[in-house]
């Protein structure tokens, strides 16, 4: 399992907005959310930025439905 320090580093995306999102999520849920959904945010952190645009900031949603369901939570949880 990857450390707290290097999935932070996966956060960096380069859009505030992003980042903001992605760190918060990290910050205030990951530790206390099963494993498999720390499992998905890993694998959302392996998309491309455009896809984590449309995804995050957007209005589309990933194909699967624990991505989906990870995505509609960031986005209900952040203060963007």
């Amino acid at each position: 399992m990857e450390s707290i320090a290097k999935l932070k580093w996966h956060c960096r995306r380069g859009t505030k907005e992003l980042d903001s999102l992605l760190e918060n999520y990290l910050v205030t849920s990951y530790n206390q959310v099963a494993n498999e959904e720390q499992a998905l945010f890993r694998e959302l952190l392996e998309l491309q930025d455009t896809q984590l645009i449309w995804f995050l900031l957007g209005d589309q949603l990933p194909d699967t439905e624990g991505l989906a369901k990870l995505v509609k939570k960031i986005r209900n949880n952040s203060d963007l």
